[in-house]
């Protein structure tokens, strides 16, 4: 159990290092007016239309104008196509230049994306409004929000298996599983409140420090995820009740089937407030996609629930357990792996989309490693299943002239001059070196099961294959995960010289692969545009040995632009400048800039 609860500890730090940034699940598949687009008039709104339907903040939208001002907009709201749009209208005309829009819904399986682009109005302007390549979240929160989410999925498993555990198979000792279903039950409703407390400020993408705003609470409870937070809570305040009642029961007598009922209603209607907040809730043939995702919780719930309560019996146990005990249990778990399987290959192929998304998708390729755990996790069942068998009473056998002797037989008497064994030291016996084997095989299950729902808590925040896929396929993948349409970076320089230092704003639109306009713009010390003889600007991808690739940017009254770069692929590049400001006087300075697929 030590062993357990490190491997825990460690797949917490593993949800802790991966949480920022978080993959968002809705991508931008279109806006109107389109990214980057030049429009002849001044528009009277901006909608997006996203991949699946989202939830508005309210400050969903922040639209900025070529002079880094805010502008005024109405409050965001759905456009008339449906939930899967956001809108903003102007109430007066813009300007002319260049505008950025930076927006941020929640998608509707409850995770935050959030993205910018620009259109112009005339014209481009020579400057456009700086915007943050921050990441989706805050990564404490995001941080903290995944790690309360693996604490609520193993209470759950816990508490359903361990619950099913006694009321199914029956162990002749309850007691030793009292102490881990109240365990259980606590930690479920601490993290299911702590989860709802952070909903605001995971949302908002704020720091922890703002969860408890009252208004921010107020939201939470309104929007879905918060709603389906707060029906747990209630389930819960019923399934303690429904235990003290089942705990009473098992302790006498097998419970009624009406009270098995009941207590198999409300385990459904658990699983139901995490598959009405997940991936289950968006995307294709939803109803479909959350009854599998029921059955999918229920069943990864009576099989590890009920093996680590079966691991726990084992080990406190004071009397050796009854083969009946770990029989029924065999047949509980054989059923819900089968489950697990059907439902698990409908949720890959719906997340997937295609075959090569397996490899081409963060979702994917973390798909493999769950599939490489779960063969690992049926490979530990198979020989707790050998040793079951193993543990199986044998056929009775009809002897009517002799009597039935104890377990393991009487001992024949001690020889003279022999001492009898101790009495606290009986011999082995086969069974109980079965249940030893079993003890071992059933703790390398839960121990692998426990790092199969680490994985399972860290896929369920990454963005889908079907859904990059199809962001790709519309050009927005970049903004589905929060990388700007337009990269704006500002690079400072200084030739060492009175009055020779400043920035260099340099705009790459759209900031992906192949081919992108460049613009840069000199600021001088006091904050103004400053012309200079010569600007030159390269770039480079040390990692794939590219470039010095030039951007040969003219002078074109007041800033310098060149009207396609080829950035023929993805990843961190870095981009030289290089600021002559007199005869004798330039520096050569560097900047990282990230180039989306």
């Amino acid at each position: 159990m030590r062993a357990l609860a490190l491997l825990g500890t460690l797949l917490a730090a593993l949800l802790l290092a991966s949480a920022a940034p978080a993959s968002a699940h809705a991508a931008l598949r279109g806006s109107d007016p389109a990214d980057g687009a030049v429009l002849k008039s001044s528009p009277g709104s901006v909608t997006l239309t996203f991949t699946e339907a989202v939830g508005l903040l309210d400050d969903s939208f922040r639209v900025y104008d070529p002079t880094n001002h805010r502008v005024d907009t109405s409050e965001a709201e759905h456009g008339p196509a449906g939930s899967d749009t956001a809108r903003i209208t102007f109430p007066k005309k813009l300007g002319t230049g260049t505008f950025t829009v930076a927006w941020r819904v929640v998608s509707a399986d409850s995770h935050p994306v959030s993205g910018a682009l620009t259109f112009s109005v005339g014209k481009p302007s020579a400057t456009t409004a700086t915007v943050s390549t921050g990441p989706v979240e805050n990564p404490v929160t995001g941080s903290l929000y995944n790690i309360g989410r693996y604490v609520a999925y193993l209470a759950v498993a816990l508490l359903i298996g361990a619950v099913a555990f006694m009321a199914v198979c029956r162990p002749p000792d309850p007691a030793p599983l009292r102490t881990p279903v109240r365990t259980a039950w606590w930690a479920l409703l601490a993290a299911t409140l702590f989860l709802f407390v952070l909903r605001a400020p995971y949302e908002e993408g704020t720091s922890p420090a703002t969860a408890f705003d009252l208004s921010a609470l107020a939201k939470s409870a309104t929007g879905r995820p918060g709603l389906a937070l707060l029906a747990r809570v209630a389930l819960l305040a019923l399934t303690a009740a429904l235990h003290l009642l089942l705990r009473k029961r098992v302790s006498r007598e097998r419970p009624s089937r009406p009270l098995l009922a009941t207590a198999a209603a409300l385990s459904v209607a658990l699983a139901l407030t995490w598959a009405a907040a997940e991936h289950a809730s968006a995307g294709i043939q939803v109803p479909l996609a959350m009854t599998s995702s029921v059955l999918h919780l229920l069943s990864m719930a009576l099989w590890m629930g009920g093996l680590t309560a079966l691991l726990i019996t084992l080990q406190r146990s004071a009397t050796p357990l009854p083969a009946a005990v770990v029989t029924r249990f065999s047949r509980v778990a054989f059923a819900s792996v089968t489950i697990l399987v059907v439902t698990g290959v409908y949720q890959s192929w719906r997340g997937l989309g295609s075959w090569q998304a397996l490899t081409d998708t963060s979702y994917g390729r973390l798909l493999l490693v769950k599939l490489a755990a779960v063969t690992l996790l049926l490979a530990a069942a198979s020989q707790s299943r050998r040793w079951t068998a193993k543990l199986a009473p044998a056929p009775a056998v009809t002897a009517p002239d002799r009597v039935p002797l104890p377990v393991g037989g009487p001992a024949d008497p001690p020889a003279e001059g022999e001492d009898a064994p101790p009495l606290d030291e009986p011999p082995a016996t086969p069974a109980g070196r079965h249940q030893a084997a079993l003890r071992r095989s059933v703790l390398a299950e839960v121990a692998v099961g426990v790092a199969v729902l680490g994985i399972t808590t860290i896929l369920t925040g990454t963005l889908p294959g079907r859904a990059a896929a199809e962001a790709a396929g519309s050009g927005t993948a970049s903004d589905a995960v929060g990388i700007p349409a337009t990269s704006v970076s500002m690079v400072p320089f200084d030739v060492g010289t009175p009055n020779g230092h400043g920035k260099v704003q340099i705009t790459l639109d759209p900031g992906r692969v192949g081919g992108n306009s460049v613009q840069a713009v000199v600021f001088g010390p006091d904050g103004g545009i400053s012309t200079v003889p010569e600007l030159r600007l390269s770039f480079t991808l040390a990692a794939q040995k590219i470039g010095p690739l030039p951007a040969n940017v003219t002078d074109r009254g007041g800033y310098w632009a060149a009207d396609s770069v080829n950035l023929p692929i993805a990843g961190e590049w870095t981009m030289t400048v290089t600021v002559r400001v007199s005869d004798l006087d330039q520096v050569t300075v560097t900047k990282k800039v990230r180039i989306a697929a």
